[in-house]
């Protein structure tokens, strides 16, 4: 009975970091491709189909079956923990990125598959078939439950991804000797390339592990011109600061969010316009806009008394707060008096709110995937409509108006479903090139706002560009380089808004 439970144990090992191999396979295909509902659909289907493929090969196994089990149990580990390194390693070849996840997700899902039916064949020889049958089963999906939950609320946000793998992977390891151990006999014993392999192998692990942070490094820094002086893998995204010179550039996922040269270009007709709209700025909300830049803005309004700044991601606003490179150009104004910042979704938030603002903003990166994309959804901006006080304005950023023109339609066609008169922005960003917003009232309409905002005078406001002249350039429009005209609205139910940034212009620019 006591080698039946090592048995079960070793599976219950390989659930749990079988689980979370799919999940870092997942996440790295997700950060490296894009699409993460489409790069999560087809890692999971490989590694489930080569979970079948291994299990009907096993069956060619008819000796040594212990001795099989276990190489297999020392294999996994070496690529559940080298899978991370691997695809970082590689990360400039962007050619071959999807051949090396989704090759990896297959072997893994292959050794997995190979292996539960010999463990099964092993533990036959303790207990009855119904009872064999059932128990590995449920010693593999228990240990795939927690597995799934360590990722999420463990591995992920406090470990990182390549740490995560380096554990768990590890753990395999330390369970396929343990099992080595407690099988071992005079005859087994003489087995010596084993004891060889784990040596080996543990070698091997070690240098991996300490080697990891140079590898991932070298690997983040081929995919950017200038130099990486932050990085971090947070629970919901990956961060990443370079620098030039004496500026520097956020990213997030891969993706340029701001560079403190020309952030002026982008934060100032954000928020001042819509100041300019409003009577009173006495209460105003953020959401996203962890970096500060915006609250920037905004303390340059005697009347604001109360900002709230809601992102989601702790390491976002972490950024905002303490990076010092982000310090000397957001002013510190993330820890000025008027200022309180929750990290919370800000769908939830706007859900479960009692509170009243005069201006909403918006700030967040494009919805490229799933869970940006409800941010941007009817059902969002209705919140919002319901929220602001009824001379207030509501302003998000909206992709570019000709790299993503159907997206930037979608979002103006969302907002005026949601009851918000609408008037688009736009701006060429020098490093991000042309930039939109869209600004919604529930008092003026699109023809209102816009003569008062070109008639707007922002001398008494301190700006680096924006002024008078300006203003008629970012309020005026040529025609739809793209026909817009099925542009659909943007629902929880029917999420179209990812799509039309992923099938954008981007070959343009």
């Amino acid at each position: 009975m006591k080698k039946s439970l090592w048995l079960k144990v070793s599976i219950f090992a390989t659930g749990i970091s079988g689980l979370i191999a799919e999940f870092i396979l997942s996440t790295l295909a997700s950060y490296f491709i894009g699409d993460s509902i489409v790069q999560w659909t087809i890692v999971l289907s490989i590694m489930l189909f080569s979970m079948g493929v291994g299990s009907r090969l096993s069956r060619f196994i008819t000796k040594n079956l212990l001795l099989t089990f276990i190489l297999i149990e020392f294999a996994l580990s070496l690529f559940i923990s080298f899978s991370p390194l691997a695809v970082y390693a590689i990360a400039g070849q962007t050619a071959y990125i999807h051949l090396l996840i989704y090759g990896l997700a297959f072997i893994v899902g292959l050794l997995i598959g190979f292996e539960l039916p010999l463990a099964t064949r092993l533990n036959e020889t303790h207990e009855e078939l119904d009872k064999n049958i059932s128990n590995i089963l449920s010693w593999d999906y228990t240990g795939s439950l927690i597995g799934g939950l360590l990722f999420a609320f463990w591995g992920l946000p406090h470990l990182g991804i390549t740490n995560t793998a380096f554990v768990f992977g590890i753990l395999n390891f330390i369970v396929a000797l343990l099992l080595f151990w407690q099988y071992s006999d005079k005859s087994f014993l003489k087995q010596k390339g084993m004891l060889l392999v784990g040596i080996f192998l543990a070698a091997t692990l070690g240098l991996g592990f300490y080697f990891s942070e140079e590898i991932v490094l070298f690997g983040e820094q081929s995919r950017y011109k200038d130099k990486i002086i932050f990085q971090k893998q947070s629970r919901y995204q990956n961060i990443v600061i370079t620098q030039w010179e004496e500026h520097y550039w956020l990213f997030i996922n891969g993706n340029q969010q701001l560079s403190t040269l020309d952030e002026f270009l982008y934060h100032e007709p954000m928020v001042h316009p819509i100041m300019e709209l409003t009577k009173e700025h006495q209460d105003v909300l953020i959401i996203g806009g962890g970096d500060g830049f915006n609250v920037k803005e905004l303390l340059k309004y005697q009347d604001v008394k109360n900002i709230t700044l809601v992102d989601l991601d702790p390491a976002m606003t972490d950024v905002g707060l303490h990076h010092k490179g982000m310090l000397a150009y957001n002013d510190s104004a993330l820890h000025h008096p008027k200022v309180t910042i929750l990290n919370e979704d800000g769908f939830n938030f706007l859900e479960k709110s009692d509170s009243f603002y005069d201006l909403i903003i918006v700030d967040l990166p494009d919805a490229k995937s799933i869970d940006l994309n409800k941010l941007y959804t009817v059902e969002f901006y209705q919140m919002a409509h319901r929220l602001l006080r009824p001379h207030g304005h509501f302003i998000t950023q909206a992709g570019s108006p000709y790299y993503a023109t159907k997206a930037n339609y979608c979002i103006d066609k969302s907002m005026q479903a949601a009851g918000f008169s609408t008037l688009s922005l736009h701006n060429q960003v020098l490093t991000l090139g042309e930039w939109g917003w869209i600004v919604g009232s529930k008092s003026y309409t699109r023809e209102q706002m816009l003569s008062h905002l070109k008639q707007a005078n922002y001398g008494d406001i301190p700006t680096k560009w924006l002024n008078q002249e300006a203003m008629q350039l970012i309020t005026s429009f040529g025609k739809p380089l793209f026909d817009t005209s099925g542009v659909e609205v943007n629902t929880i139910n029917s999420p179209v808004l990812y799509r039309y940034y992923l099938n954008g212009n981007w070959d343009l620019y």
